[in-house]
């Protein structure tokens, strides 16, 4: 039933209308996203159920663990390469793989995180978390494998100089895949500068501006 007695602009108004009624309402979720909306008998009361539906809906999956897939590469170095580069062992050595090159200045490496390690037994009894000196040492780790793998840096060893602007977001906890970026940003003179990151699930738990020195060992 037409209750106004203005003349329609379009023969299809009341559906346009309510169309946009439609977009306004599932705008209050907050959210963007891309689907094919059928709506049946819309109206302000259910078009807003809806869009509560979509925020709720929404914040259940964002608390799903996305699956992982690790990249593989020619260049990939399994932990007996690295313990050929690194002069690091247990119970320091943190990093188990490097999962790829993207050059010869920056790549990626992986820890696998479970109860069993070490730090977890005191940090903290009752809720394990990675302490971030130990994710700043990993940064470290993987940057160190870019520079010792230089021909002129064999059987040389790395000495950790400092960190500036040093930032832990998240927690890091066991059964955590901790995947950590480097990239050498300079090199001259034995002392190297670098940029590093560790993700978790795609989202950066920490990362740090790096400067280190090689020397003979």
């Amino acid at each position: 039933e037409i209750v106004t007695k203005d003349p329609r602009r379009f023969d299809n108004e009341s559906a346009r209308h309510k169309a946009l009624d439609l977009i306004g309402d599932l705008m209050l979720s907050g959210r963007k996203f891309t689907g094919h909306v059928i709506a049946v008998k819309p109206g302000h009361g259910p078009n807003t159920e809806a869009a509560k539906a979509l925020r709720k809906n929404y914040a259940a999956m964002r608390a799903m663990v996305p699956p992982v897939e690790l990249p593989q590469a020619e260049a990939v170095l399994d932990i007996t390469e690295i313990l050929k580069i690194l002069p690091h062992r247990y119970p320091f050595l943190l990093i188990d793989r490097v999962t790829g090159f993207s050059s010869e200045m920056k790549c990626t490496a992986i820890k696998n995180l479970t109860m069993n390690e070490d730090f977890f037994q005191g940090h903290f009894p009752g809720h394990p978390v990675m302490p971030g000196v130990l994710q700043l040492e990993a940064m470290a780790q993987t940057a160190s494998i870019l520079i010792m793998r230089m021909p002129d840096n064999a059987n040389k060893i790395g000495y950790f100089l400092s960190a500036d602007k040093v930032k832990s977001r998240k927690p890091v906890v066991p059964g955590d895949t901790l995947f950590i970026d480097a990239e050498i940003l300079s090199f001259r003179r034995s002392i190297g500068t670098a940029i590093a990151s560790c993700t978790v699930n795609g989202q950066v738990v920490s990362s740090a501006e790096l400067k280190f020195a090689i020397v003979d060992a």
